[in-house]
């Protein structure tokens, strides 16, 4: 019968964040604005990263990873969200499900292990500095990149496959995507052995790349706190500054949702911070990079000044 019901169910109901017309109205002008920002910004520093030579190192290479990263994401859950603030019906296809899934899970997987990846290069660069580019050299960089991706990529098909394998009693879902754990709520049977993989994910997923970030992040502070010169201690903060923001608010709300006992947890407790990660955090990781970072500013008004001068 669960299996029946599985194939049988060709679209599922989102809930959404309101059900109140003008609340729905007002999130859609707000969230529109904000996943423009998110979007453009993201673009704009790939774009920058591609114009100037300047910007061709490791670290601005990984950074336009993760902004492509961003944009995939956003762009797999936030333009539905937006669609259903003015639909009557807030429906999905059921394969359209599985594939937002999928996607949002790659990638944001993917995030993680390029955080861990950007702060062994802020490791390098402030411990080992003299080996610098010897140690980051390009197929490196290339190999954890595509590392990354494809480590997200994997683990996204293992979650999706296990959990539309299950039989799925009900269609409506209490979020505003198809979230692993929002799905894990439809089954007519016990998803126990779900969240023990969901946990075991997650320790591979966000708390390896945790613990490489603050291995790094240890021996950075160590290293610059031997620094005699003031100005050169705030130069090497100045470079970690950014990323380590990023990282604290990503692995925040990861850890959050994924990480903590069950029990605890309740649905609209999960969707806020889902929210919160897939709007807010997204938005700000651009302007983050991008105004803490004199280089990327400096390009910036270099590329607009040549732009204008053609003009």
């Amino acid at each position: 019968m669960g299996r029946e019901n599985q194939t049988w169910m060709s679209e599922f109901i989102l809930l959404g964040l309101s059900s109140l017309w003008e609340t729905q109205v007002s999130l859609f002008v707000l969230f529109l604005a904000m996943y423009l920002v998110t979007v453009l910004g993201n673009l704009l520093i790939i774009l920058l990263i591609r114009l100037d030579r300047w910007l061709n190192t490791p670290m601005y290479f990984f950074l336009s990873v993760l902004s492509f990263v961003d944009v995939c994401y956003t762009n797999s859950t936030v333009p539905q969200m937006l669609v259903h603030f003015l639909s009557a019906r807030k429906s999905i296809p059921f394969y359209g499900c599985v594939l937002q899934l999928l996607i949002s899970l790659a990638m944001g997987s993917a995030e993680f292990f390029l955080l861990g990846a950007m702060a062994y290069d802020r490791y390098v660069a402030v411990c080992r500095p003299l080996h610098y580019t010897v140690i980051m050299h390009r197929e490196l960089c290339l190999g954890l990149a595509a590392g990354c991706l494809g480590a997200g990529f994997m683990n996204s098909l293992m979650q999706t496959i296990i959990t539309f394998q299950l039989p799925l009693c009900r269609k409506v879902v209490n979020h505003f995507a198809c979230e692993m754990l929002a799905m894990l709520r439809l089954t007519c049977v016990d998803p126990s052995f779900n969240k023990v993989m969901v946990a075991f994910s997650g320790f591979l997923v966000i708390m390896l790349p945790c613990f490489l970030v603050l291995f790094s992040y240890g021996h950075i502070v160590a290293t610059i706190l031997r620094i005699r010169s003031a100005r050169g201690r705030r130069k090497a903060f100045g470079t970690c500054a950014a990323h380590l923001t990023v990282v604290s608010m990503c692995f925040g709300t990861a850890i959050f949702t994924y990480l903590r006992p069950t029990a605890g947890s309740s649905a609209e407790q999960e969707k806020r911070v889902a929210l919160f990660y897939a709007v807010v955090t997204l938005m700000l990781n651009p302007l983050i990079y991008s105004l803490r970072n004199k280089e990327v500013m400096s390009t910036f008004r270099r590329v607009l000044g040549k732009f204008s001068e053609k003009g």
